[in-house]
């Protein structure tokens, strides 16, 4: 959001530069300062809903995720290893992929959780 005031602050400042531009140019050649205005606007706009907003969306569920992992918590790697969760640290936890078979494994690999008793199930 700072970054989107920064950039229309900017753009207010090159206000006068394009205003003294549009007294400069041919009549009739160009669209006009508030044409140019309202076409960057809506390209920001169209920048914002398509790519970081659900970007920023999709970190925050991530983080949550990774937050709320706890002992016991059956998830999914993102390199697609499925196990039960037996120990948490700070930046990593200890999967139990199979009896007796545990992997070390960074939190943020994490891809998803799975619903208790997945595990049974495969």
């Amino acid at each position: 959001m700072k970054s989107i005031k920064l950039l229309i602050a900017g753009l207010l400042s090159l206000m006068p530069a394009l205003a003294m531009a549009e007294a400069a140019a041919p009549g009739g050649q160009s669209m006009g300062i508030m044409g140019q205005v309202i076409f960057f606007a809506g390209f920001i706009l169209i920048f914002y809903f398509l790519i970081w907003r659900p970007q920023s969306k999709r970190a925050k569920e991530h983080k949550n995720l990774m937050s709320g992992l706890n002992k016991g918590d059956e998830v999914v790697t993102s390199g697609g290893v499925v196990g039960r969760i037996t120990k948490v640290t700070d930046d990593f936890i200890v999967l139990e992929v199979a009896d007796n078979i545990e992997i070390k494994v960074q939190k943020v690999a994490v891809a998803g959780a799975l619903p208790k008793g997945t595990l049974k199930d495969i």
